[in-house]
Parts: C-alpha cells; sequence; structure tokens
C-alpha cells in the first residue's frame, strides 16, 4: 500500500483524536446526504415547472424503481464498506483488496442484470407501475435515462462512495456524490429548457440525471487512478476471490441494509396511500412534512456513514476505549441535531409550511403535521443509528432483525392500526408511536447482544 494512503488511514483510524477524526469522516457525509436530498428532487421540481401533470406523475412513477437500485448499491457498498474497516483493523490488507475488487464487480453484476430486465420488461413494469395512455411515453423515457443506461454507472458510484470511505477518505467519497448532484441540478435545465425542444423536458431531466451519475463514477475512478496500484479500492482482478467467510460478511451485512433501505421507502408509499382516502390538502401537506423532515434525517444518516468505519476498524483492532468513545460522540451529535430539529420545526413550522405552498389551508394542516411528525426525529435517528452499530460490527443478522421489525411489526402496522382508531392524525402520529417501541427494542438488543471484542473474546 502507498505511505500516503496508509498515512491517512493511521491519522484517520487510529492517532487524531475522536472528535477531530470523526468530523473529518462526518462532516462529508453529511453534506453529501444533504446535496442528495436537494437533487433527489431537482427532476421533479423542474419537470413541474412544464404544468403538465402527466410529465410529472410519469417521472414520478420511476423514482421507486431508481430507489431500487440505491438499494442494491447498497448490497455491495455497505456490506463491503463495513468488512473493509474490520480487515484493515486487523491488519489483513491482501484481503480486504479482495473483498474490495468483489464487492465492485458484484455492483457491476447486480446493475446490469436489473437494468436488462428493466430494459426488456419495460412494458409490463410501467403497467404494474400505473402507466397509463397519457403517462406511458414519459415514464418510459425517464426510465431509459436513468435505469436502462444510468443504472451501472448510478450503482458503482453509490459503491465506490461506500468503499472509499471505509478507508478513511470520506472527503473523496462524499466529493464525488456531491460533484454527481450538483451537476444534476445544473443539467436540468439545460436539457429540459435549452437544448431539447418542447414536450420532451422528461426526457431532458433523466439525460442530465444519466450524465451526472456518469461524471460521479468516473470522478471515482480518477481517485482511485490517483490512489494507485497498490491501494486498498480496486477494479483489479488478478487480486483474486475473497475467502468464503469474507463472501458471507459481505451478504451478511449488505443484503439487511438493501432490505432495510427499501421498507424505508415502503413506509413512505403507504402513507401516501392512506392519506389519499381523506382528501387533496391532507396529501399535500403531508408530502410537504416527508420533504421537510428529512433534512434532520439525512445528517443523521451522513453521521452514521462517517462514524461506521471508525466503529468497524477500532472494533476489529480491538481499542475498545477509541471506539466506544466514537459511539458515544456521534450519538450525542445525532442527539444534539434532533433536539434544534425539534426546537426550529416547532417554532418554524409555519415558515417551512410556506416555503412549498401558500394555500392557508394546505399550510394550517402542514403546521400540524410536521409538529408531531418532528418528534420522532431524535427516535428515528436512535433506531438506525443501532442498525449502523451491527453493521459496523459484522452483525447483520441483529440488523436485519431490527430493520424488519422497525417497518413490519411496528411502523407499517401502526400506520393502518391508528388510521382506523383516529383517522388521518392517527397516520401522523404512527412514526412517534412505533419508533418509541423501536427505541426501546432496540437498545434492549444493543446491550444484551452487542458483541465482545475480539480481544476479548479471545481472552
Amino acid at each position: 500500500m502507498q505511505t500516503k494512503e496508509r498515512s491517512t488511514q493511521e491519522d484517520i483510524f487510529r492517532n487524531l483524536p475522536v472528535p477531530t477524526a470523526l468530523r473529518r469522516m462526518v462532516v462529508p457525509a453529511i453534506t453529501s446526504q444533504l446535496i442528495v436530498l436537494i437533487y433527489n428532487r431537482a427532476d421533479t421540481f423542474f419537470v413541474g415547472k412544464t404544468n403538465n401533470p402527466y410529465m410529472v406523475a410519469g417521472a414520478s412513477l420511476i423514482l421507486p424503481v431508481f430507489n431500487i437500485t440505491l438499494c442494491l448499491a447498497g448490497l455491495a457498498g455497505i456490506g463491503g464498506g463495513s468488512l473493509i474497516a474490520r480487515l484493515l483493523g486487523q491488519s489483513r490488507e491482501e484481503e480486504a483488496k479482495r473483498v474490495s475488487a468483489f464487492c465492485l464487480y458484484l455492483g457491476l453484476l447486480i446493475a446490469a442484470v436489473f437494468a436488462g430486465g428493466i430494459g426488456l420488461f419495460m412494458g409490463p413494469v410501467l403497467q404494474l407501475l400505473g402507466a397509463g395512455e397519457n403517462t406511458y411515453a414519459f415514464a418510459r423515457q425517464y426510465a431509459l435515462c436513468v435505469i436502462v443506461v444510468g443504472g451501472i454507472p448510478t450503482v458503482l458510484s453509490n459503491v465506490l462512495a461506500n468503499l472509499i470511505r471505509s478507508i478513511g477518505r470520506s472527503k473523496e467519497a462524499s466529493a464525488g456524490i456531491i460533484l454527481g448532484g450538483l451537476l444534476n441540478i445544473a443539467l436540468d435545465p439545460l436539457f429540459m429548457f435549452v437544448l431539447l425542444p418542447d414536450g420532451y423536458e422528461v426526457l431532458g431531466a433523466g439525460i442530465a440525471t444519466c450524465l451526472s451519475n456518469c461524471t460521479a463514477f468516473l470522478f471515482f475512478v480518477v481517485v482511485m487512478l490517483r490512489m494507485g496500484k497498490d491501494s486498498v479500492v480496486t477494479f483489479s482482478p488478478r487480486v483474486g476471490l475473497p475467502s468464503r467467510g469474507s463472501i458471507i460478511a459481505i451478504f451478511g451485512v449488505g443484503i439487511p441494509s438493501a432490505v432495510t433501505t427499501f421498507l424505508f421507502d415502503l413506509d413512505y408509499v403507504i402513507i401516501d396511500k392512506l392519506m389519499v382516502s381523506y382528501h387533496d390538502l391532507a396529501l399535500a401537506a403531508i408530502g410537504i412534512v416527508l420533504k421537510v423532515e428529512r433534512f434532520p434525517l439525512n445528517v443523521g444518516i451522513g453521521i452514521c456513514q462517517g462514524m461506521m468505519p471508525l466503529v468497524a476498524y477500532n472494533y476489529s483492532s480491538g481499542d475498545k476505549k477509541r471506539m466506544e468513545d466514537t459511539v458515544r460522540l456521534s450519538r450525542r451529535l445525532g442527539l444534539g441535531i434532533a433536539a434544534v430539529s425539534i426546537l426550529l420545526y416547532e417554532l418554524f413550522a409555519v415558515q417551512f409550511a410556506h416555503l412549498f405552498i401558500s394555500d392557508p389551508q394546505t399550510v394550517e394542516l402542514a403546521t400540524q403535521f410536521l409538529r408531531i411528525r418532528v418528534l420522532a426525529t431524535p427516535l428515528m435517528f436512535l433506531s438506525f443509528f443501532t442498525v449502523y452499530l451491527f453493521q459496523a460490527f459484522g452483525k447483520g443478522k441483529f440488523s436485519l432483525f431490527l430493520g424488519v421489525t422497525r417497518w413490519l411489526v411496528f411502523n407499517i402496522p401502526m400506520l393502518f392500526l391508528l388510521n382506523a382508531l383516529v383517522g388521518m392524525f392517527g397516520i401522523v402520529w404512527a412514526q412517534v408511536t412505533a419508533d418509541s417501541l423501536t427505541v426501546m427494542l432496540s437498545l434492549y438488543v444493543y446491550h444484551k447482544y452487542r458483541p465482545a471484542m475480539p480481544n476479548e473474546a479471545k481472552a
């Protein structure tokens, strides 16, 4: 391994004070999460400027399928990144290289199969999603760009971001994601309203998204080339296959990550479906709230992404104090941000609602909904914080158990139960109620089944 890369890893993982190391890992991750949050809404925002509801509907129909590509990226990226950090903590750099190459080719294979499948069965898939006579053509244009053509670079850029972060290079990992996001925001209006003729705005949005993801992927390739051929993160098949245990470990963490990400998106879909049974104002209000609440949530995810390699490395190397200090500081940071979010949203809920709509009735509903939903912010953070910790330890079965239980046992059933008992506001209170139960379960599982340090286990 090159001296510079080894020095970077030792500084981040071993030498720097925990607050400094955590800041170097977390700040870029939070920044990229916020940029992703903005650019994920860029296409919908610019397509909405056409005032064509069929274009908006056509593009929106593809978003759940596009989110599946991100779940697939998590399978290889989260699973591989967690394992690489643990292997580096054990000074098993050659095995870490093999894991890196395996995850990249795994991501390539998964993305190619998924993109090819969507391309071959485009008609049935679009019909299943609900595309009709007025939206089919727009949905097809968007899907061809962002999934069939852009699926592979999208998956690989996200896999590479996780793998590069796992060796302590959070700044470079986040820079690629930020570059892709900013480029997408810039290219959307260029392709939609300048380069392509009227009627092809959805195609323009799809091309912009595809090009931005391709650019992010190329950025990561350049980062890898600059790190050199001896870097842990490598495309080279010459390093060989990882051990059977490593492959099991990749899937053991990666599959739970993909499943829980999918269930998270499913929860939002169900909320919208239940709100439809009331009135359009309620649906619009909850849509605003679900967008606003993602800001502190994505900050929390950034904290967890930055924390995970540090915890994984020090857990594996046996540095219990450094690991526990990292966990403690990360938890305090996340809860502090959640507390500030509650304060700001309670005080300025009306103003936040006005950012999205001016209709007074919708603003009033959105204000009430937001003041309720924001109470769940610290609970939501603690829930997925615990899942990330088990992923860092390589204990995928516990992260899968907590993720599936949170969504399929608590959150989604609570939506239906409180909707039946209380009505519209029951849907809004479901998150607080369900995540209260989730946090109690998560804390119990963490304290009872938290693995011993490797050196303690051998003692």
